[in-house]
């Protein structure tokens, strides 16, 4: 943890995110916050003790948090005595974006390249319903993860993941002339649009879980239903809307896996094929980046419970601006 030494006795002071928070009771009855913080270093066990709701505060996963405390050992392990918590505040001049995993590049920077992409087609309708809903839902999208658990689970991770398909979808295009590389390009844009309804996200841009609209429809059916209602709107070609609303349905690829619909034409199943990559190449890399040459990964279930081996030490960065 890149806590700050302030004392000769392991008092430290700095900035954390509460990766996990649990109110317990002490044998003595008093009660107690067990908690886990974490930064890009790494994470430690904490302790507050006797703690107090009114004087103390409020906590809960995934707050911005500045402390001070003493570091001890327990069992072998670090573990930090929490003397002094509250809330990071915009006085701190501190940037979350440097306590959290976060996506390879600048969330403006990214939003600005996909922004870039869809004033250049040529096609007016594809360009007005794309750029009105990524405006729409801009402050969301600067930071919102990709994921709650799984690939682009990160502060910035929707941009990254729908950055790097939108480049993939343009090296697809020169393969394969024929295919309509506007349309392509805004189901790639548009096909997690409704991630930002879905999770439940603090300051920190990492989901804490699943809002109702989540849990009840979902962000393939929302996602569709974002489009209709924008396509109206705007007086967007029914056909043209509908295009997008079954890419946005279909992403997923198969029933078993979320989608409401196979895909059924080109661009749709284009579209999956390259959702499907973008994420398992995240998953890979993830699993292997700290690991040492020669070794293999844990199992990981979502790619059908295999392990992988990592062969050699290159690094690993997405080129996507």
């Amino acid at each position: 943890m890149n806590f700050t030494e302030i004392g000769n006795n392991g008092q430290v002071e700095g900035f954390a995110v509460i990766k996990q928070c649990d109110r317990k009771t002490a044998k003595n009855g008093n009660a107690y916050l067990d908690i886990v913080l974490s930064d890009k270093s790494g994470e430690i066990f904490a302790k507050l003790w006797d703690y107090n709701e009114v004087s103390h505060g409020k906590y809960e996963n995934d707050m911005f948090v500045k402390i001070r405390g003493t570091i001890l050992k327990y069992n072998g392990n670090d573990q930090l005595r929490i003397e002094k918590i509250r809330p990071v505040t915009n006085s701190d001049n501190v940037n979350v974006a440097d306590y959290v995993k976060s996506a390879d590049y600048d969330g403006k920077e990214m939003f600005d390249f996909l922004v870039s992409k869809v004033s250049a087609f040529q096609d007016e309708e594809l360009k007005k319903i794309v750029l009105y809903l990524l405006d729409s839902n801009k402050e969301k999208i600067l930071f919102y993860p990709a994921a709650y658990r799984l690939h682009h689970a990160i502060r910035c991770g929707l941009l990254m993941h729908t950055a790097s398909i939108v480049k993939l979808c343009e090296g697809v295009c020169l393969v394969y002339p024929f295919v309509n590389r506007e349309l392509l390009i805004s189901g790639a844009i548009l096909h997690d649009i409704a991630k930002t309804v879905e999770f439940s996200v603090r300051e920190t841009g990492l989901a804490s879980g699943y809002t109702v609209e989540g849990n009840l429809i979902g962000h393939l059916v929302k996602g569709a239903m974002m489009v209709e209602e924008a396509a109206k709107k705007l007086s967007i070609d029914s056909e043209k809307s509908m295009l997008l609303q079954h890419m946005i349905l279909s992403h997923h690829g198969e029933p078993d896996f979320g989608a409401a619909v196979r895909p059924q034409f080109l661009e749709a199943e284009l579209l999956s094929e390259l959702d499907l990559m973008d994420a398992r190449v995240y998953e890979i890399m993830s699993a292997v980046e700290g690991l040492e040459k020669g070794e293999f990964s844990q199992r990981l279930w979502a790619l059908e419970d295999r392990k992988f081996y990592k062969y050699n030490d290159s690094a690993f960065k997405v080129d996507i601006l």
